[in-house]
């Protein structure tokens, strides 16, 4: 089976819930061809950088999915049918990271890894 990210975003005005109860007729589809969904990561409701069918915010879905292309194709087709989705991205990967992503990081996470590769910039500076 081939490796994807996915990533989804869902209109405003829906409540939380609803999004997940949205994301779960989508999960199922992937279920039904025998896919899975090896990571999940909700970023919440964001601002998008211009708006979207009147919409400035939007609720932010990452999704690695483990399937094969006829799940991800059926998984597409619903998404572009369903008018709660603004927009949607799926992308082969080659393998999925275990970490999360850099939304996913605390700032102070992101202070802390800055300051590591200042100090290693600095070094390298240093040997030159």
């Amino acid at each position: 089976m081939a490796l994807y990210e996915s990533v989804i975003i869902g209109r405003q005005d829906l409540t939380p819930g609803q999004f997940e109860t949205l994301l779960e007729k989508f999960i199922a589809v992937i279920q039904s061809f025998k896919g899975e969904i090896v990571k999940r990561e909700n970023w919440g409701v964001r601002n998008l950088a211009y708006k979207i069918n009147k919409n400035r915010k939007g609720h932010y879905m990452l999704l690695n999915i483990d399937g094969p292309p006829e799940a991800v194709q059926e998984y597409e087709r619903l998404m572009r049918l369903d008018e709660d989705i603004i927009r949607f991205l799926t992308i082969k990967v080659k393998s999925i990271d275990d970490k999360p992503s850099p939304l996913m990081i605390n700032k102070s996470d992101r202070s802390k890894n800055e300051s590591v590769v200042d100090e290693n910039s600095a070094a390298f500076d240093k040997e030159q």
